[in-house]
């Protein structure tokens, strides 16, 4: 928090940057890509592009690595899936309207 001076008697101390609002998933503009790099050979499918909170990127995350049934991380919006799991998130996506997804 950075500390905050003012000569006005009015002044009120408040949040200045509101958090982001989370894009509907038909708005939402994802990419699902496979990633090998720093990763000691490893594959993980990374969902980029993710526009909103933090706590409803974990929450997609949570849904893709359930639905795959393996784990994975979310990191700066970024979700990693462990392996090749592209195809299946793709059509989960898909069916849950988030319909502007690009696999590359």
């Amino acid at each position: 928090m950075a500390i905050v001076y003012s000569t006005d008697p009015g002044f009120s101390l408040e949040d200045e940057t509101p958090g982001e609002d989370t894009l509907l998933p038909a708005q939402q503009l994802l990419k699902v890509l496979l990633d090998r790099k720093n990763r000691g050979g490893k594959m993980v499918t990374l969902v980029e592009g993710f526009v909103g909170k933090d706590e409803d990127a974990e929450k997609l995350g949570k849904q893709l690595k359930t639905h795959c049934g393996t784990g994975g991380s979310v990191k700066h919006k970024e979700i990693l899936v462990q392996g090749d799991q592209r195809e299946k998130i793709m059509a989960w996506l898909q069916k849950n309207g988030y319909s502007k997804t690009k696999k590359a």
